[in-house]
């Protein structure tokens, strides 16, 4: 008869307690200051936050003056609230041709020159198929130009892409070649695409001297170009600008109460850059404020830092808002491949990022059944009477269009925690990259309700005594096996 009884008080203290943490955050949350910074970081003021803009530095010295007044710290290695990142803005030349293999491809229309500097001339090609090291060793590239396949076998989405582009033309550098052009024969992603998409000023993480070596795609959908039509190419590239900006993500930390614990941290993130100023809508609208993307998620992690520097949970909590997201997911991407805090300590990564909402009744996690944390998260948000749902809309890819994955693919287990929308619908594109994403069309009862969920399942997570892990057959488990050298 006592253990019914026993279990029925544990049920109740524990029931007990819950609330006690959903009624301390209420109590410590000042939803008047949280509403006044959501309307300042999405205001006309800031001209959209674009990091390529000189402006942002309004956006980013006011994040870091917020952590430094919630009484996080600056991280051992930062400048200050500080990660400054070397970004490199490479503008498309004036005029681009190149003459290959009886063919004629110009610039904007079935080329595009990347990265890199103006070059002309006449020059011998080497084909070196997907470009990976095997396929460089033994060639002579000097004085040539190495011409690859896009990307890498089973690595053909955007991002990959382009960090496959990274690493060929350091290689082509390193093997003394004078340029690199990649044939872009990916049927999964339209030419039309990517050419209106990337025949503008792109945003890119600045390689140093590999930066300069000339990065051309050309449309070859159909791989003609092989064989004997890759002996040479008639170049000419001219006005072809490039410029360096500094960029930076906002970082800070508190440490955690357990003396175990608080050597593994909870990393809380969002992105605060947006996409600046555009074409002007029907009333005539140029600024894209963002509010939804992302705004209301750089406040949000803005609150978990106040409340956690007051109330610290047991694990160690790192505090991150990300720049350049919008260009790449370029801000988190350094940081993963350029931590501060070794990624072996950051076991889990809340990360924010969002288009928009259709229903406040939920919280929708991109990536909800993927880690053994989602009961926590599920609590939380029924604890402040909302429900979480996963991703109903798989086909846009939102998890791998998002900051987490940077960490994902380091193993880190990183689900975003998302404003409630039911599916990609009219009411989510009436505000994603719209002038119209502003705070006036935002509900802040439920943008209150929103970031206060987000404290409690990140204080759920932070205090849980067990470590997350990527749910079994993920296919990230092994490389997060690796990372935290277990074998779960």
């Amino acid at each position: 008869m006592n253990k019914p009884t026993l279990s029925l008080g544990l049920l109740l203290i524990a029931g007990s307690f819950a609330n006690a943490q959903k009624q301390d955050i209420e109590k410590n949350f000042n939803s008047k200051e949280a509403i006044s910074n959501f309307t300042y970081l999405a205001s006309d003021e800031l001209k959209g936050r674009d990091p390529a803009r000189p402006d942002v530095k309004l956006t980013y010295t006011f994040l870091a003056d917020q952590l430094q007044k919630s009484g996080a710290k600056p991280i051992p290695g930062a400048d200050g609230f500080y990660q400054n990142i070397p970004f490199r803005l490479s503008a498309p030349p004036k005029s681009g041709t190149i003459k290959m293999g009886g063919m004629e491809f110009k610039q904007g229309q079935n080329m595009l020159v990347l990265d890199g500097k103006s070059f002309s001339g006449t020059y011998e090609l080497v084909d070196v198929g997907f470009g990976m090291a095997a396929d460089f060793a033994g060639k002579d590239l000097k004085g040539k130009i190495a011409v690859t396949n896009a990307g890498a076998p089973n690595k053909l989405s955007p991002n990959q892409l382009f960090s496959e582009g990274r690493e060929k033309t350091a290689r082509a550098k390193e093997a003394s070649a004078v340029a690199l052009i990649e044939r872009f024969n990916v049927p999964s992603v339209p030419w039309q695409l990517v050419s209106g998409f990337l025949n503008r000023t792109q945003m890119s993480v600045s390689q140093g001297a590999t930066s300069d070596l000339p990065y051309v795609w050309i449309e070859d959908l159909k791989n003609q170009m092989t064989g004997d039509k890759l002996k040479s190419a008639e170049v000419s590239v001219e006005g072809k600008v490039n410029s360096t900006v500094e960029g930076k993500n906002v970082l800070a930390w508190i440490e955690g109460t357990d003396p175990v614990l608080k050597n593994e941290y909870i990393m809380l993130s969002a992105h605060y850059d947006h996409v600046g100023v555009g074409t002007p809508d029907a009333e005539g609208d140029s600024i894209y404020n963002g509010a939804r993307d992302n705004a209301v998620g750089a406040v949000a992690v803005i609150n978990a830092a106040k409340y956690f520097a007051k109330n610290p949970p047991k694990r160690s909590v790192l505090i991150a808002l990300w720049t350049a997201e919008e260009k790449g997911l370029l801000g988190s991407g350094y940081f993963a491949n350029n931590p501060l805090v070794p990624l072996n300590q950051i076991v889990y990564n809340l990360n924010i990022d969002n288009a928009g909402y259709n229903d406040t009744s939920i919280i929708t996690v991109i990536g909800l059944g993927r880690t053994s944390a989602d009961f926590l998260i599920n609590e939380a948000v029924a604890e402040f009477g909302l429900t979480a749902k996963s991703d109903p809309s798989p086909e846009q890819g939102l998890y791998d269009r998002s900051d987490n994955v940077n960490f994902a693919r380091k193993g880190i287990p990183a689900p975003s925690f998302t404003l409630g929308f039911t599916a990609f619908d009219d009411k989510i594109n009436q505000y994603y990259h719209k002038a119209a994403d502003e705070v006036e069309s935002f509900d802040l009862d439920y943008a209150q309700v929103y970031w206060k969920s987000y404290i409690l399942s990140a204080q759920k997570i932070a205090n849980w005594s067990q470590r997350p892990t990527w749910a079994a057959g993920d296919k990230y488990e092994e490389v997060s096996k690796g990372l935290y050298g277990t074998k779960e």
